[in-house]
């Protein structure tokens, strides 16, 4: 058997760094610098660097070099994006690569430039640009064939890892997004009455475990119906979010706060310290602003575990109970437990 030549030895280096780093890099810096250390050896080119396409705000951003020294870094990204004619801009958006351009390297000197745009399928026949591959050798160099067979397997590789590693993102980030709209309620960012429950049912097992206490109140916007009537929805739903950012920052860390209905809110809290925390909350919505000519106010019902009921069902009703027998608007209903 014939011993491989120097060309299929790179082309193979290249293959398995580019799959090993496709399948096991922890993220797209990793991954792409393998591929190109491993490519940029491959053809003994001096310089190379990554563009990428910038998703938020247009354009191309440097994401890799080698052999360019950290001084030299700024001043090349500045010169790319400062310039909509570079050629490497002119090879993202015209998808057309160059084998053979005269540039300056680090050292100040004449050396040979290629630009290989990023090219990756997007579904139906059409194709799209992620970026660009640069790579450089000093002095004069001619690409021969088998060079550039390799250039293009090597700027595939890296498109896949930029193609790979932001699709991975995306489907991370909107998994968490789902995750987040799951639990909480879309108007005031607080959980929904689905987590309240699920989190009440938890707390409530592990007080009957522990031998502990749990505390509920259940918020109401005063007069929340004729506000809404009178000012209009928009007014309604202002109010909603300014109490809830009352609650969320009046709670402790270990509570939980949400909104269950209409106007009305519930805070799950481990321990016996409802009662303050419904103070809190009632001391910060007094400070609030009226809105079309409406004092925003809030009235609580406060219930415990389990001197007021050993289940959520039980629990919720008390502290409703407790908060329609509260004295008047903007006060603290107690349930009448001999314990409270």
């Amino acid at each position: 058997m014939s011993d491989t030549t120097g060309a299929d030895s790179g082309s193979l280096s290249v293959l398995s760094a580019g799959a090993a780093a496709l399948a096991r890099a922890a993220d797209l810096d990793t991954a792409l610098a393998v591929i190109v250390e491993a490519g940029a050896a491959a053809v003994d080119a001096g310089l190379a660097a990554v563009f990428a396409q910038d998703p938020e705000h247009g354009g191309i951003e440097l994401l890799l070099t080698l052999g360019m020294g950290e001084e030299g870094v700024p001043a090349f990204a500045a010169e790319v994006a400062g310039n909509p004619q570079h050629p490497i801009n002119i090879a993202a958006l015209d998808r057309s690569g160059t084998l053979g351009r005269s540039v300056t390297g680090p050292d100040g000197g004449s050396w040979t430039g290629v630009d290989l745009p990023l090219v990756v399928g997007a579904g139906s026949g059409v194709e799209d640009c992620v970026g660009v591959l640069t790579l450089g050798w000093p002095g004069a160099h001619e690409v021969s064939t088998a060079e550039e067979t390799l250039l293009v397997g090597i700027a595939d590789l890296a498109a896949s890892a930029i193609a790979l590693f932001r699709l991975s993102s995306m489907i991370s980030e909107r998994a968490e997004w789902y995750e987040r709209v799951s639990h909480t309620d879309a108007l005031t960012g607080l959980a929904n009455a689905r987590t309240v429950r699920r989190v009440l049912e938890l707390e409530v097992a592990r007080a009957q475990r522990q031998g502990s206490d749990v505390s509920v109140a259940v918020f109401d916007v005063d007069d929340f119906k004729r506000l809404n009537a009178d000012a209009g929805s928009r007014a309604g739903d202002l109010v909603l979010r300014q109490v809830a950012s009352i609650l969320a920052e009046s709670v402790r860390l270990v509570d939980t706060i949400g909104r269950v209905g209409a106007d009305e809110f519930v805070l799950v809290a481990p321990g016996s310290a409802g009662v303050t925390v419904a103070k809190r909350v009632m001391d910060g919505v007094s400070k609030l602003d009226p809105v079309e000519g409406y004092l925003v106010t809030v009235s609580a019902g406060v219930a415990r575990f389990p001197q007021d009921g050993t289940d959520p069902e039980t629990l919720l009703a008390a502290a409703r109970g407790a908060l329609a027998s509260a004295a008047h608007p903007a006060s603290i209903g107690e349930t009448q437990s001999p314990s409270s």
